[in-house]
């Protein structure tokens, strides 16, 4: 074990220490050790709260990734750390995730599928498990409202017509965007979705909601069904 596992936050120079630092020098200056550290506010023992993050940061090998779908049933097992600890570490990532989302949202008006990427990229390709979406839009392309449709791999009976239709009727939207994510991080369409996507498109025309576009979201990138033409 490092030496510095041993030596706990208060027995560092307090230049070093990461709350110190923080307000000193910004939260820019901070590894992601020392940031999970403020967190964890106490080691133990055998370890400091540095020593504990860095635990946490070599469990995979990507590293911070790791936080982004860990379960605290997960992180409370790691010695040192328990349900409190990670009750905190987990509170402090959603609250990431929703600050971007709401932040993305609030400054957006679509005017291409990468904006939509952008907004839920962060969220969704995470997700361990297929997440089908619609955004509702308003005439200015502005989001109303995201619907969840269904959970689970995709086909025609769980994502019907009228499941992805009723939110955009009762919240008068304009048009829909449809979005799911691949868990493998590969966003290439299958056969069902694109089945799928025609048949919402031929009752989105019946009903008088335009359906825009499909976006599959894959790890880090993603297709959009227009832009490839098959749509």
């Amino acid at each position: 074990m490092d030496k510095d596992d041993h030596l706990s936050i208060k027995e560092m120079a307090k230049s070093e220490r990461p709350r110190e630092k923080l307000i000193n020098f910004g939260v820019g200056s901070l590894s992601n050790a020392e940031l999970l550290a403020i967190l964890i506010r106490i080691g133990t023992k055998e370890s400091s709260a540095i020593g504990l993050a860095q635990k946490i940061l070599s469990v995979r090998k990507d590293g911070l990734r790791y936080l982004a779908d860990c379960t605290i049933d997960e992180l409370s097992h790691l010695k040192g750390i328990g349900k409190t600890k990670a009750c905190q570490i987990i509170a402090a990532i959603e609250l990431g995730k929703r600050l971007s989302m709401s932040i993305s949202k609030a400054k957006l008006n679509i005017q291409s599928p990468r904006d939509i990427a952008n907004v839920f990229m962060e969220e969704m390709r995470y997700y361990k498990k297929e997440y089908f979406k619609s955004i509702l839009l308003n005439t200015k392309n502005e989001i109303v409202s995201t619907e969840n449709i269904s959970i689970g791999s995709l086909n025609s009976s769980l994502v019907h017509p009228r499941e992805v239709f009723v939110g955009a009727i009762r919240k008068s939207a304009s048009s829909i965007i449809l979005m799911h994510n691949h868990p493998s991080g590969n966003p290439n369409p299958s056969s069902e979705d694109i089945k799928i996507t025609k048949r919402l498109i031929e009752a989105g025309k019946i009903i008088g909601i335009e359906v825009l576009d499909h976006i599959i979201i894959g790890d880090g990138k993603f297709i959009s069904l227009k832009e490839i033409s098959i749509i």
